[in-house]
This record gives C-alpha cells, structure tokens and sequence, in this order.
C-alpha cells in the first residue's frame, strides 16, 4: 500500500523545516507540526496522528491564491514564536545521533512496543556499525538490500559514523518507480555533480537509490547511466554511501567505485539491544505479541521469518494477531503458536508473486517408501529435530538441494510439494525455459530473482523442472548459445555456495536426463540426486489405493491387487488416468458408466495401446484419454478392450482375478 502524500507550506524558514522534517522521522505528524507550524494543501485530520516516517510529505511554496487548511490543534501562538525566532542557516544539517530504540520496561526482554525504524536498527545494529566504520576511514561503501529498509538504514548509519549528511534525494511521487523518468534523470546528474564536487572535509554523499538511476535493462547501460557512473569515478576520493535493491542489476563498472559491498539478506538469529545479546524473536516481538500465543518459541519462530526483513517480520507478526484477536485469543486466552505459523506462512505467500502453500502430502504419493524416509530424514535435519553434538555440525549435514531423476510421471514434481508441506514452507515450481531469454545477462537476474525470492519467503521449497534446460554441462564453444550456458550454471553455483544455514531454503532439480546435467551441480554438496524410477508392484497398488479413494472409486483389495498386476511398467500418472477416466465415466457421462473390473480394465487396455503406439513411433509414452464405453440395449461391454479385469468382492466383479491381452 503506497504511502498518503502530504503537501506542507511551513510558516517559517523552508531549509530549516527540511532539516527538522528528516530528524522527525520516527515522531508523529501532529508532533512535528507543534514545533515546526505549516499549513497543508490536503486535510490533515486522519493522518495526524501518523508517523511522519509513514507518509510521503513534500515541502511546497504557496502563493496567496492557494487554497489551504489550517493543522487541527495548530496554536497561533506556536506560529508567532516561531515566525520570530532566527532562522538556522545551514545547508547541510550536522548529524545528530541516531534515535536509540527505547521500549518500555518489558517482561522477559519482549518490549512494550517497537516502531519500524526502531526494528531495523536492531536487526542490523552490526552491520550500521560496520558499513559506518567503513566511512569513518573514508572508504565508499554500497549496501545491498531491501528498498524497504534504505529509509531508516542510511540515518542510522551516517550519524554511526559521526559525519554530516549531504542527500541526492528523488521525488516522493518518484522514488519508488521502477525506472527514473528521463527528464528527472537529466535533473538528478546536474544535481549529483553539484553535490560530489561540492563535498567538503567530514561530509558523505548518500545516495538512496543508485540502482533506479544506474540499473542495467536487456539493452545495457543508458546514456545517463554512463554519464553518472563517469561522474562517480571523476571523484575517486569523495565518500559515498549508495543502496541497491537485489532484484535491480547494478552494472559492476559502478559497484566498483566502491570500496566495500556490504549485503544485508534477512533476520540474524540473535540482536544486540541495551549492551545484550538477544533472540530476534525476544527483540522484535513485543510483549502484547507474544502473551497473545501459547508456547511461543523465539527458535521456533526464526526459522518461520528467517529470509524477511525487519519490517516485514512485523508486517507479518501484526498480521497473526490481528486474524487471532478476530477469533477472540488475548492475552488472557491465548491462542496456539501453530497458528501463528500458519498466519505467517499466509502472509508471505500474500506478499510474493509467485510463491504458494502447497497442498500436497507424503500420503497423496503412493508408493516409493525407500525415497520418502530419505526425504523425511533430510526434513528433520532442516527442522533442528536431531540432537547433533553442535549446531555447527547440524549446518554441515543439512542438504542444499536435491535433484530428482527418472521417467516422466513418476512423482518427481509432486515430492517437492510434499517436502514443502512437511517443512511448512511455500513453494514456487519454475519451469526451466521460463528462466531463460534473450538478452545478455537477463537469465542471470530472473536467477538472482527468484533465490532473492525465496530466501525472503523462507522457510520455501524452489523447484526447477525440466532441470537439464538451464543446467546442462558446460562446452568450451565460443558460440553465444553456449556462453549464455555456462553462464547459467555459473549463476546456479553462485547462488548455492551462497546460502545461509540459518534460512530454512531448498532447492530442487527435477529432469529426465540426468546425463546432460554439468557436473559441477551433480557433487553431493549441492545437489543429491535421488532416483524416483517406475513404481514396482507394491508401490502400483499403494498409488491405485491411493487414487481409488480420491476420485470415489470402490475397489477391493483383490481388485488392486490385479490392477497392480496389470500395471506393469506404467508411471504413477498413468495408473492416476485410470481412475481420473473412471470417475469421468461414473460422475459425468449418461447414463453412467459403472467402475466395474471389466470397465477398469478397459481404460488400462486404452493406456497401454496408447504407449505402445507411441514406442513404435519413437516417441515418448503419452496418457490416453478418457474411453467412453458405447451405451445401448444389452448388458454394457467396452468395446475394443485390451484387457479384461474381474475379481471376487470388486465392483460389478464375482469371480476370481485375471487378466490378458487381446
């Protein structure tokens, strides 16, 4: 939701209003109006008593033709004392020091109540010392991370670092555009090279939003992107202090004109607050909060908020107790913490694009028990479940991915999203192609995307289907094809040698042809293959049972025990099209076409001839649609069957099992 836009004309000196409006961040507006009197083209009484920090305030002149509304509560007094008082004469404000979070007492560290600047200087209280030692020593620094958080990042750290503060500011009805309009462009690099040639001893020049003026598009740099990147270089000495968003690509000819890069991905696990080490869970979480959930665990919560920023994490954690206290739960009647799980899990699918809760559980998938206690096994290392000698041999065992190999129809798909579900995690299945394109270097950044992605949705499941389309072994070529290749599995390896233990996250390889995957991707240690072939005839009958009963299909024992049978060689989706056709028949055609072993039989007879026709040709086996069976007088008989199935106790069957081919 975009923040409202508040137009202020101050009654006193403009500069000086600039300067108290960005030290008022965390005030509300009714305070700042109280010092610092202005009149407002918009009515003010239902923002009021909002934090200035939450609305987009532009800084207007008026003329005496303007139409404008007096503040609620705005004492005339208020405005003569300071119409009379001396104006301060500064440009460039001295940083004052950083507001400290300050909560209330509370009860077992939790505070009373927390503001989102507040929240962000604790999740990243480290790292604002360490970019601002960085420019204490006169060193450029580029911090990558959220667009979020750069508001109450860069404060922060430039009175951390003891320097005034000098601001290349875009527009408030700009600053959160995707791509800087040209004209405004033009604008911004007259005002940049003003600015950096004019830095004096002590100052840092902040730049918010480098990436919207330097972002790379499928075409490369812009013309006003090479003019501001010569513009950087022309000052080598100048200190600079940028923000890029992850999803934006920086052109590395411009992250190089700065010292140090600095990456800011997530929560940590535990924060410094008053001189003390803290969980997260117990630092962002107020009181109110956390009395509203029974067995509340600051561990437990962590691994569900791990890959969200600090504002999200209470963007989300408000949502939870809000959907709580519409069912009634308080303090006084708690409700379960699963629930706040649950809450949390809805809230970050709600935010993504294209992350989603799966429905899918190991249950749903028959069968292939060998693969599912491995699986099961990797799920509880992710969870923390087994009690390891330290925590940092439990990050050595916890698997980064799997790839999972075999037929078309196996299940390979359905497995990840039963791992999802198992690990309460979301799920977002990428199909290989989808990821590639075109231009140079815009495959690479769909890749950092969707990573981005997930580790902000975390605990999240990625899969990649048709693996072996983006994974394919390298080739020492110099035609564009293949360095597009290589540059692919390049970005694939990057992003798996770079996650964090602590984010619950996996990744998972799905494809046919496991021989065309480069071998880089196939080493333990980021992708363990796992083999999922045609079910043998146990796991047959488990999947018939389990697609038996969902589509309402009545069949005995002894019936699956024949269609197990006679299901030799087929895939999990084929024996699934026999009872989706089955129920077809029984549900949708008229009249009805009764799930009898003979009619079952029928449909496995249609498959079959199906995948043989398909062999001959030198195609891939393909699932044969639904057989209607011919309808008239006389007793029903599908007509051209290839297999007749009948069996003692079954549907329509009274007599024992068999089965052939015609």
């Amino acid at each position: 939701m975009s923040r409202p836009l508040v137009s202020l004309a101050p009654l006193g000196d403009a500069e000086a209003f600039q300067d108290a409006l960005f030290n008022a961040q965390d005030q509300t507006l009714r305070a700042l109006l109280e010092a610092w009197p202005a009149l407002s083209l918009e009515p003010l009484a239902e923002v009021l008593d909002r934090r200035v920090s939450d609305l987009r305030i532009k800084v207007v002149a008026i003329s005496e033709r303007t139409p404008v509304f007096w503040p609620p509560g705005l004492r005339l007094k208020a405005v003569a004392a300071r119409a009379e008082a001396p104006a301060p004469a500064p440009v460039v404000a001295p940083a004052a020091p950083a507001p400290k979070p300050s909560p209330a007492p509370a009860t077992e560290g939790h505070p009373q109540a927390i503001s989102e600047a507040q929240a962000v200087e604790i999740a990243y209280g480290d790292e604002i010392e360490q970019v601002a030692s960085f420019l204490r020593a006169g060193l450029s620094a580029m911090v990558i991370c959220d667009k979020l958080v750069v508001r109450h990042l860069w404060p922060r750290i430039v009175s951390a670092a003891r320097l005034d503060r000098v601001v290349l500011e875009l527009p408030p009805e700009d600053a959160e555009a995707a791509i800087v309009p040209r004209g405004l462009r033009q604008m911004q690099i007259a005002r940049l090279r003003e600015l950096i040639f004019g830095l004096k001893e002590g100052q840092v020049l902040v730049l918010p939003h480098l990436d919207l003026l330097v972002a790379a598009t499928e075409r490369g740099m812009s013309s006003e992107a090479r003019e501001i990147t010569e513009l950087l270089y022309e000052a080598p000495d100048r200190p600079l202090l940028a923000f890029v968003d992850r999803s934006l690509v920086v052109p590395e000819v411009v992250a190089a004109r700065f010292s140090v890069r600095i990456s800011l991905s997530g929560l940590p696990r535990e924060v410094s607050v008053d001189g003390r080490r803290a969980p997260v869970g117990v630092a962002l979480v107020t009181q109110r909060e956390r009395a509203m959930f029974a067995d509340y665990s600051p561990a437990e919560l962590f691994k569900q908020v791990a890959g969200l920023n600090p504002i999200r994490l209470r963007d989300a954690i408000a949502y939870a107790v809000q959907i709580e206290a519409r069912r009634g739960h308080g303090e006084a009647n708690p409700s379960r913490v699963a629930r706040l799980y649950e809450s949390i899990r809805v809230f970050k699918a709600q935010t993504s694009e294209d992350f989603v809760i799966p429905d899918v559980t190991m249950d749903d998938i028959g069968g292939y028990e060998d693969v599912k206690t491995l699986l099961s096994r990797a799920i509880k290392l992710l969870a923390g479940v087994f009690q390891l000698p330290d925590d940092k041999l439990r990050r050595e065992l916890i698997p980064r991915g799997f790839l999972f190999h075999g037929p078309p129809g196996t299940g390979k798909t359905l497995f990840a999203k039963a791992i999802a579900n198992q690990m309460n995690a979301t799920i977002r299945v990428v199909s290989g192609p989808e990821v590639t394109d075109m231009y140079v270097g815009e495959s690479e950044r769909k890749l950092r995307a969707i990573f981005a992605e997930a580790r902000r949705n975390a605990p999240s499941v990625v899969v990649f289907d048709e693996f072996d389309s983006i994974a394919a072994r390298r080739s020492g070529r110099d035609d564009g094809g293949s360095r597009a290749g290589n540059a692919l599995v390049a970005q694939i390896l990057t992003e798996m040698d770079g996650f964090r233990p602590d984010v619950p996250m996996l990744v998972i390889g799905t494809t046919n042809r496991l021989n065309l995957i480069d071998e880089a991707l196939l080493r333990p240690s980021r992708f363990q293959p796992i083999a999922i072939g045609l079910p043998d005839e146990a796991a047959r009958r488990r999947i018939a049972e389990v697609h038996a009963k969902h589509f309402r299909i009545e069949a005995s024992p002894a019936l699956l025990d024949v269609i197990a049978e006679a299901t030799h060689g087929m895939n999990g989706d084929q024996i699934r099209s026999i009872f989706r056709d089955a129920c077809v028949g029984l549900f949708c055609e008229t009249p009805p076409a009764p799930a009898t072993p003979e009619r079952i039989g029928f449909l496995v007879g249609r498959i079959r001839a199906a995948a043989d026709e398909q062999r001959l040709e030198g195609a891939a086996p393909i699932v044969a649609v639904a057989a209607r069976a011919p309808s008239g007088p006389g007793p029903r008989r599908p007509s051209g069957a290839l297999f007749t199935l009948s069996s003692g106790n079954g549907p329509g069957g009274n007599g024992t099992s068999g089965g052939g081919s015609t």
